[in-house]
């Protein structure tokens, strides 16, 4: 059985205890709250559960209606992709609180009860058509996702010829064939068609990129020319299977004379969002007007996972893997189990290995440039559990700085130089790379970039790592960027001058902050979508001094990341009172502007000052409920034992689904 790596062991921690200029990370500050350019809601099946395809997609015709009149009654105006597309042109500008209603799949429902409704109040609409199925002839089944279902669920051509004369309805690519899964990794799961690199089992490779890129050249091509043929006219609109996009295949659709795309993407669309990356809210069927209210209020403050309480388990691969496939699949199984069982919503997944547990990465979980690969794991533990739980989002787990490179390659001279100091004050125990050297950065770009390729996940959340003590970097690299900051050398002077401290610190922090933030754009490109999210040590959130001894501090790291997780660990930090502990954190994250809404109180389950004894089986459950008492929003925890059942299943997730539903929690984003 394998063991959990002590990346957060306490007797180090203990001992712990720019790329991008000041305006380029202001422009990631958190955005002001202002009214969405434009809303899209997004809907399947038009029909009563009873008779749907998919039940809970389906919104039954009398809800549509109820949600049709509430908008118009609370001030939406219904728009067109023209309208959009003017607005953008600076030909004519948008109305207030403008609503673009779009309906995917193609389903008679949708002609027979949502049609009727739309042509008689004169909402204009966009539908989205899968060739493939389409072209299955009357009286024969088409594959949806793996499930036969008759041809007859989907609108005949005629029925689309007839909403599209309207000049109300227009229709958009849904892609060829792309609707599906495709064999993405050796273990044979299957991912969506439209993102995923292909496995190719008898050449024991994946599909190059360059492949790829053919691939859905000819996909779109060919959807364009069928709906040409028989409508009349070519999509302009893209909406992306799954609502899964990147950055080459939407630059392949607007070649294809597609530049609006469609996705299901979290937020508001501002001015500044992509054409081709627009957001969508999707509409379940239990959304009655209410819901849709508090959802529509949500985007427009461009509030997180739509206001969701974020429940996070950090969870290691390391624990999950092992040497015999047959055992990591076992352990895989009990892992999806256990996840089910704990009703968490969101995982932060190791993708690096540190089977010596000396928190550096040894080697990685997916195929890259640079680092050896244990194996290839991540890319299917991620997919198994955002399709196989109620995962909502899967955040990769990696490190910044801490990477144990092979020794062959010359990055792994480029070192993190702790300066000689007698008691060795806030020597950051794991080895690491300087951000200071140009070819470490572009090496830890390259593998992020190869992650973002190679796996579907939702997010980055880096190590605990972004982090220089103030005896850190006396690297070459460090001292030539000192000088370009005008600070003085030697070092011990900084040391010896409170301002030049503080200053060699904040420029330290930002230096960090904008390294991680540029290599989360490059995968970014990849996943557009991504969200970020970061460690942070509690005493950089209930010390002003500490700042100086980490290179972090708590508001900055709050307006330039989507989530901050903060180690709230009292044990680890040997705090005399865990309650008074507790409460100073909770006030300190409460005083930054967004603090609460943006910030994951992330706790422990083991004490690592007892040989990684569990604590007791209740302490957890109970933290986390006192925490949603005094106003915590986001709560995780760290680590997690499968085989173990630390911490216990049956007792967290009671505590966990104790935070109210975010319609009865209305908090505001401040």
């Amino acid at each position: 059985m394998p063991r959990v790596p002590a990346v957060l062991r306490s007797l180090q921690f203990l001992a712990i205890a720019c790329l991008c200029a000041a305006g380029a990370l202001a422009s990631v500050a958190r955005a002001a709250i202002v009214p969405p350019e434009v809303t899209v809601l997004c809907y399947h099946e038009i029909a009563e559960r009873k008779d749907a395809l998919t039940p809970s997609y389906a919104v039954p015709p009398a809800l549509l209606e109820k949600q049709l009149q509430w908008l118009k009654a609370n001030g939406y105006h219904f728009v067109s992709v023209q309208d959009i597309l003017d607005a953008r042109a600076k030909k004519k500008p948008l109305p207030v609180k403008p609503v673009l209603m779009t309906f995917d799949d193609g389903y008679e429902s949708v002609y027979k009860n949502a049609w009727p409704i739309l042509k008689r109040e004169k909402i204009p609409a966009v539908v989205a058509l899968v060739g493939h199925w389409l072209e299955v002839p009357e009286g024969k089944d088409f594959d949806f996702d793996g499930r036969p279902l008759p041809r007859n669920e989907l609108m005949a051509w005629s029925e689309l010829k007839k909403m599209q004369d309207s000049g109300l309805v227009e229709i958009a690519s849904h892609s060829f064939d792309l609707h599906r899964g495709i064999l993405a990794n050796p273990q044979g799961n299957r991912q969506p068609a439209a993102t995923a690199l292909q496995w190719v089992p008898d050449q024991q490779r994946y599909e190059t990129v360059d492949e790829y890129r053919a691939r859905i050249r000819r996909d779109f091509a060919r959807n364009r020319a069928l709906i040409s043929k028989r409508l009349g006219k070519a999509p302009r609109v893209m909406v992306w299977p799954y609502g899964r996009y990147n950055a080459d295949v939407s630059k392949i659709a607007e070649q294809a004379g597609m530049p609006l795309g469609l996705n299901l993407d979290d937020g508001p669309n501002s001015v500044a969002t992509p054409l081709s990356a627009l957001r969508r809210e999707l509409v379940m069927g239990d959304t009655t007007p209410e819901v849709l209210a508090h959802l529509l209020r949500v985007r427009e403050r461009n509030v997180l996972d739509q206001g969701r309480a974020a429940k996070v388990a950090q969870i290691d691969l390391d624990y999950i893997y092992d040497k015999d496939p047959e055992q990591t699949e076992a352990n895989l199984g009990k892992l999806l189990d256990r996840v089910q069982r704990l009703g968490i919503n969101i995982v932060y997944l190791q993708a690096f290995a540190d089977p010596d547990a000396n928190g550096a990465a040894d080697a990685v979980y997916f195929p890259n440039r640079h680092m050896p690969m244990r194996a290839d794991l991540f890319n299917r533990v991620a997919w198994q559990l955002l399709t196989r739980t109620q995962v909502k989002r899967v955040f990769a787990w990696m490190p910044l700085l801490a990477w144990q490179p092979p020794a062959s390659d010359p990055v792994s001279k480029d070192v993190v130089v702790t300066l000689p100091n007698k008691a060795n004050h806030l020597a950051m125990g794991y080895p690491r790379l300087t951000p200071f050297s140009p070819r470490v950065r572009k090496w830890v770009k390259d593998i992020y970039e190869d992650l973002g390729r190679q796996a579907t996940f939702d997010g980055i959340l880096f190590h605990d790592d972004v982090t220089l003590s103030d005896y850190e970097d006396g690297s070459r690299w460090a001292k030539k960027q000192y000088r370009a900051w005008g600070l003085p050398q030697p070092l011990p002077t900084l040391r010896s001058d409170h301002a030049l401290l503080l200053k060699w610190s904040e420029r330290k922090t930002d230096f960090l902050d904008g390294f991680a933030l540029d290599v989360a754009a490059a995968v970014r490109a990849e996943q557009p979508g991504l969200l970020t999210a970061r460690n942070l040590y509690a005493q950089v959130a209930l010390n002003p001094e500490a700042e100086t001894w980490y290179a972090q501090n708590l508001r900055k790291s709050i307006q330039r990341y989507d989530y901050t997780a903060i180690m709230v660990m009292p044990y680890m930090e040997q705090a005399e009172d865990p309650q008074k502990f507790y409460k100073d954190m909770v006030a300190k994250v409460k005083a930054v502007p967004h603090g609460i809404n943006h910030t994951v109180f992330e706790l422990q389950s083991v004490d690592w000052r007892k040989n990684d004894a569990p604590l007791p089986p209740n302490e957890l459950p109970d933290t986390i409920r006192m925490l949603y008492g005094m106003g915590v929003k986001h709560v995780g925890y760290y680590p997690d034992n499968v085989f173990n059942n630390v911490p216990d299943a049956a007792l967290l997730k009671p505590a966990l689904d104790s935070k109210l539903n975010p319609q009865d929690d209305d908090e505001d984003d401040q």
